[in-house]
């Protein structure tokens, strides 16, 4: 056995050992997300409900309530963490996240369009969807109409302007709406909640966010490739433009399906990802599952939080954003973003 061989398995077993303590320390959050609530329950009857064998109104309320709004928590934060280290890595900048090509904006613009017109849930949810996709796909295409300028920077900078225009979109349609009916839900969706979510509102995201991790994580070695620069990618045989897409793909599909499951929530696909290179470094391949599990972990208490901390739900983007700000300049003045 040589001694790069040794060095990898010595590295991958820290790795698995923090895994491993974070899929526990996950499991324990589940727990407690389940029991704490407007109707307390105890370890035990929460167990007994858990296992069919507790009090009919405890078992309605775990399986019927709580896990529902727990499995959507974990797949949010999940995805939006792999989503903003995807980001990150592409567009070789730790200050990148989830909407930056306007997927978040456009999702925003699509959804509220849906409430403006009155239509159903489901439509909502696929109204906020095809926004989020129509938004990055008017980028791509207008980005590759741009001769002569670094890809990159192209990307990002129509991405904002998609952005700014989907915002005044929203805005506008905001103004419209009626004040005492579609104007409250307009407000209250932007900001992000969990309110209300039924498993049948979760089971649609599920398919598309595992379609776009599948790829991210089989080209995890290609994505650490690209984080060196295109030349570089080109000179060890990866085609730079190729992967780009097809990451930028997997990583909006990710972002608008629990977007239009949850609402807009910032913050997380940013600070998470921080987070997971502080404790892996910046190899994708160890990047990628432990900002999943930190993400999904960070969401569930921060809705645990949501919908315990006063009488009236605080709306998820309110306490990501302030947690995940003073957290993000703590890590610029450390100077500790993980990057190198």
């Amino acid at each position: 056995m040589g001694r790069g061989t040794t060095a990898k398995i010595g590295l991958r077993r820290p790795v698995l050992s923090l895994t491993g303590g974070l899929l526990l320390a996950l499991a324990a959050l589940v727990f407690g997300a389940v029991m704490i609530g407007p109707y307390g329950l105890s370890p035990a009857q929460t167990l007994a409900a858990l296992l069919g064998r507790g009090d009919p109104q405890a078992e309605i309320v775990v399986w019927s309530i709580r896990l529902p709004r727990v499995a959507a928590a974990l797949l949010v934060g999940a995805a939006l963490a792999a989503a903003g280290a995807s980001y990150q890595a592409l567009f070789r900048n730790p200050l990148v996240s989830p909407d930056i090509l306007g997927v978040s904006a456009g999702a925003g613009l699509g959804a509220v369009a849906g409430i403006f017109l009155s239509l159903p849930v489901a439509a909502i949810q696929a109204s906020a969807f095809v926004g989020g996709m129509a938004a990055v796909g008017v980028v791509t295409l207008v980005a590759s109409l741009v001769r002569n300028t670094d890809r990159t920077l192209t990307l990002v900078l129509i991405g904002v302007v998609i952005g700014a225009l989907a915002g005044a979109a929203t805005s506008l349609l905001k103004v419209m709406a009626d004040p005492y009916d579609q104007l409250p839900a307009i407000t209250f969706w932007l900001l992000g909640s969990l309110a209300a979510i039924t498993t049948e509102d979760i089971l649609p995201a599920v398919p598309a966010v595992l379609v776009g991790l599948v790829p991210l994580a089989l080209l995890r070695w290609r994505i650490n490739v690209l984080s060196l620069g295109d030349e570089e990618a080109r000179a060890l045989g990866v085609e730079a433009g190729r992967t780009r897409f097809v990451v930028i793909v997997a990583a909006t599909l990710i972002t608008a399906s629990v977007t239009a499951l949850a609402g807009v929530v910032g913050w997380v696909g940013l600070v998470i990802p921080h987070i997971a290179r502080m404790l892996v470094g910046p190899g994708f391949g160890r990047l990628l599952p432990v900002s999943v599990l930190i993400g999904a972990g960070y969401l569930l208490m921060v809705d645990t939080l949501a919908r315990t901390i006063a009488q009236a739900e605080v709306p998820l983007g309110i306490l990501t954003a302030v947690i995940g700000a003073p957290f993000f300049v703590w890590l610029l003045a450390r100077g500790r973003q993980g990057w190198s």
